[in-house]
């Protein structure tokens, strides 16, 4: 007999992109950004580790709170840090869902949405996207409407495609809350929609961004959230005592300091985007229009699992997706360096 929570012992779990240790590889499967970190990333982590690191660090994360707020216009009190934006949508589920109640999410989409729902115990449902990656809202309006969390990734992964104002307000829930993953929003042409907050439903928004993409911040983990402080209170009520360390506090805090370098980081990673694509489309690939730091393709006459492993054994990895239910597979490819996709495009063209 086991003793493991039903909840946990019926499903597989989420299973993260490979993460070879050896050198050696082009990873282009997990969207990390190819280019360090700010300078003053480094500078501040230094100073903190010189510090007192053998007391709590702020609890409620006061320095980086003041400058996520500066950043977005908004009061540090509608800001949460937490553990990368993953711990953020389950802080989001344990506020706000009860076991039983429904969270729903736009599919193919991060399939960890559907995880963390299975471990709150929570019911879930997949809003099916069309083939071209858009809503059906009048199909999923029955849903939405019985939803407690709607969550949509804006951009959307694995298509990396982004939705306007007018579809992101059409699903806000009306017993619910909508929360807009903004994972890789500093990549689109529109980086951030917090005015939605601001608007005549700011109180049904809330959203989640991370500073593991545009910031180059994969491996220190910190994300935050932010919505009406109303929401922020009680989410704080859920979240680990000290759930950011000092370290990737002063860090973040650095990070969203320096956005010119953000910035101009981003803007490189969009301009290699668009080669990729073009080169792509050159060796017969469908390209779905990328607003991420990574592109979702497919090819019409070659397997795409095939083809993944091909490039594997060239000790390149990019991300071969899987959607049977609804008979949808293809690549996920990372932008990395210039170097890293010329390398890409000439294997590929060998194995092509």
């Amino acid at each position: 007999m086991s003793l493991v929570r039903p909840n946990v012992d019926r499903i597989a779990g989420y299973v993260p992109g490979e993460q070879p240790q050896e050198g050696g590889w082009v990873k282009l499967n997990t969207n990390e950004n190819p280019y360090p970190p700010s300078p003053r990333v480094v500078e501040a982590i230094e100073r903190a580790a010189r510090g007192r690191l053998n007391v709590y660090p702020d609890p409620v994360a006061t320095a980086f709170r003041r400058a996520v707020g500066e950043l977005f216009d908004v009061d540090p009190d509608w800001v949460l840090p937490a553990n990368g934006s993953d711990e953020n949508l389950t802080i989001l589920l344990r506020t706000f869902v009860d076991p039983g109640e429904l969270a729903s999410f736009p599919y193919p989409s991060y399939i960890l949405y559907e995880t963390l729902a299975d471990l709150q115990g929570a019911r879930h449902e997949r809003l099916l996207l069309r083939e071209d990656w858009s809503w059906d809202v009048a199909g999923a309006r029955e849903t939405i409407d019985r939803s407690k969390l709607l969550f949509v990734p804006n951009p959307n992964s694995p298509s990396g495609n982004r939705w306007d104002d007018e579809t992101i307000c059409a699903l806000i829930p009306p017993q619910g809350l909508l929360v807009l993953d903004e994972a890789y929003g500093d990549f689109a042409d529109q980086p951030h929609r917090m005015e939605l907050l601001k608007g005549d439903f700011g109180r049904r928004i809330i959203v989640t961004r991370t500073l593991s993409k545009s910031y180059s911040l994969a491996g220190l983990r910190l994300g935050f959230a932010v919505a009406h402080p109303q929401h922020i209170a009680a989410m704080r009520k859920v979240k680990d005592s000290y759930n950011c360390d000092t370290l990737a506090l002063a860090a973040g805090t650095a990070a969203i300091d320096d956005q010119q370098w953000m910035l101009d980081n981003a803007a490189k990673i969009c301009a290699t985007r668009s080669r990729l694509s073009n080169c792509l489309k050159q060796l017969g690939f469908d390209v779905v229009d990328s607003q991420a730091n990574f592109v979702w393709t497919t090819h019409a006459e070659r397997e795409h699992a095939d083809l993944y492993e091909a490039l594997k054994s060239q000790k390149i990895l990019v991300r071969f997706m899987q959607f049977p239910d609804v008979d949808v597979d293809g690549l996920r490819i990372t932008v990395g360096t210039d170097d890293e996709i010329d390398r890409l495009l000439e294997a590929l063209s060998g194995i092509l």
